[in-house]
């Protein structure tokens, strides 16, 4: 291997002599910042330059942007080992060091720039291989047709990527040759000698040759001639007479059938018919759909047709060209169309001003309150009466005159909020038809209901005697409604001549801890009175009693107190024997 060097660096030295790299100052020199130009595509192992070392250096050492390309020799001969491309990288950035014999830095890094310059090795390229344009026809000489873009990755603004722009072939050559041009350096296709007409040639075909000084690349353009919209549809007839319908003519009904005729070329947007209505139809009940093989247009019900609204309404129809008219060219009565449509009276249900109507109200409300209103109308401007379906509690009665309602019994948010009812509205007199609209009652809470037991307790027990003080955990709950925290009751013993022997301690909002205050008992029953507050608007409170007997296995029960109103029993969540 330090053979293969030695020979390597030997064959280095005596090209750099060969090829006069030696000259001292212009192909060797001490070490300074410079900058070196090659041209990219050069054969590889060139010597750059040579760096000249001040003792105690005796080696070099190369960094940057190398690219595993540039190399230096102890001898201080900088070259590159593979061909440059401008392409890959016009620039690199390397710095020189000269080491002493252990390795530190004597002199440097200084920075050495390499510049690679651009040869022409790029063949310019289309974006795609093949294109497609239109004209229109009768367009005039000088018309762009479209810009056609190449590309060269040699170096911009030079003669390696200056790109030139030719038509090579035009196919067919009818009615001559030479119709396009393209602009040499632009590449913009234009029309050249004359205005074209589909019926002649409907498509051409052109090669196109991209070059720059050294190569040439082809690509194909298709140009079809497409019809200009120089022909207005014209109605078969101009007055399509009058209809007469039923205004519970079903919504999507065909009522009419029209047709205009266009001279253009056939399934072209010169030549495509769309009716519109223009006059008669504000409210956007009737509509045109047209047949695209035929133009033919069906008039349809959008919406329902409506005596009391529109008994009568002259419609006028237009018919256009989704492609524009050229200049010159308009629209005139030809495209125009008209007939009278008239809407006969059918007895209609009353109609409710909404669907579901809502109301709320305190559930404390006073019997007699208003707690809300409903309107109909009927189309035919009867009289209306109003009543009520589905009032399973007997809350609610309404005006039948005003659809004003009201409360006839107390109202209970926990017996059901909101309350539904189905409010019907009947004409008067006619046929008696009717409708039906939705009544919702929004009951908001009032603290209505004092605390009781959530469930009733029962298996509970003391061992006697006590060895150590007893408790056991009860809850409480009430039916009114709770804000998202829940409820928040206090407990207390309600008596005070119990207070020596038990106690109460809260532990959440919901539930409460009974304690024995000693083990000091007799084994006889005890009725114990708790006290439950529930802090409501206004405060309601609920005495409930927990009678129990101390035996050798004793069971606390939990019950109803007689002497009290809305107390209920429940079992604790969590209740525990204790042992002695």
């Amino acid at each position: 291997m330090i053979l293969q060097a030695h020979l390597h660096s030997l064959c280095l030295l005596m090209l750099y002599l060969a090829t006069g790299y030696g000259q001292e100052g212009k192909f060797s020199g001490p070490l300074k910042p410079m900058t070196f130009s090659i041209y990219e595509g050069q054969e590889p192992n060139q010597i750059i330059f040579q760096f000249k070392a001040n003792p105690p250096a005796v080696t070099f050492e190369l960094t940057g942007e190398t690219d595993n390309i540039f190399k230096i020799e102890r001898e201080g001969l900088l070259y590159y080992t593979r061909t440059l491309d401008r392409e890959t990288r016009s620039t690199h950035n390397l710095q020189v060091a000269t080491l002493d014999a252990n390795g530190a830095i004597v002199e440097g890094p200084v920075p050495i720039t390499i510049e690679v310059k651009d040869v022409n090795d790029n063949r310019p390229t289309f974006l795609q291989s093949k294109y497609e344009a239109s004209v229109r026809q009768n367009s005039r000489p000088g018309n762009s047709i479209g810009t056609l873009t190449a590309h060269d990755r040699d170096e911009e603004n030079t003669a390696n990527s200056l790109l030139n722009y030719r038509i090579v072939e035009q196919t067919p050559k009818l009615p001559m040759d030479g119709l396009f041009l393209i602009q040499t350096y632009a590449g913009m296709l234009q029309l050249a000698k004359q205005s074209l007409k589909k019926q002649d040639t409907p498509q051409y075909n052109l090669t196109i040759e991209v070059s720059d000084k050294d190569f040439k690349t082809l690509c194909f353009v298709q140009i079809n001639v497409i019809d200009i919209n120089d022909q207005i549809p014209i109605f078969e007839k101009s007055d399509y007479g009058n209809l007469t319908l039923a205004e519970d003519t079903n919504v999507g009904s065909t009522i009419l059938t029209i047709q205009a005729t266009d001279a253009d070329e056939p399934f072209t947007g010169s030549s495509k018919i769309l009716y519109h209505i223009i006059k008669g139809d504000s409210e956007g009940r009737l509509g045109v759909d047209t047949d695209p093989h035929t133009n033919t247009g069906y008039v349809i019900i959008k919406k329902p047709l409506d005596f009391e609204t529109a008994a009568v309404s002259n419609i006028v129809f237009k018919a256009e060209n989704p492609e524009p008219l050229v200049f010159g060219v308009t629209y005139n009565e030809s495209s125009f169309a008209k007939f009278t449509l008239f809407v006969t009276d059918v007895n209609e249900a009353p109609e409710f001003s909404q669907y579901v109507f809502q109301a709320k109200v305190s559930e404390d409300v006073a019997i007699g309150t208003k707690v809300g209103n409903v309107t109909a109308k009927d189309p035919e401007g009867l009289d209306i009466s109003y009543s009520l379906r589905g009032d399973t509690r007997g809350w609610l009665k309404i005006d039948h005159v005003t659809g004003e309602i009201f409360s006839v019994a107390p109202l209970d948010r926990e017996a059901g909020s909101p309350y539904r009812v189905q409010v019907v509205a009947t004409e008067v007199g006619g046929s008696s038809l009717s409708s039906v609209s939705q009544f919702y009652l929004i009951l908001t809470d009032v603290n209505d209901n004092p605390p009781r037991l959530a469930k009733d307790y029962t298996d509970l027990f003391f061992c006697h005697p006590l060895s150590a003080p007893g408790s056991l955990i009860f809850e409480a709950t009430d039916d009114d409604q709770h804000s998202f925290r829940g409820p928040h009751f206090t407990f207390s013993v309600a008596s005070e001549s119990l207070q020596n022997d038990w106690q109460v301690s809260k532990i959440n909002g919901t539930h409460a801890r009974l304690s024995t205050r000693h083990t000091d008992f007799e084994e006889r029953e005890y009725v114990v009175l708790i006290r439950i507050n529930d802090g409501g608007r206004p405060p309601l409170e609920s005495i409930v009693s927990l009678p129990g007997i101390i035996l050798a296995v004793v069971f606390i029960r939990m019950k109803k107190d007689k002497g009290k109103d809305n107390v209920e029993s429940a079992q604790a969540s969590e209740v525990k024997p204790l042992r002695s």
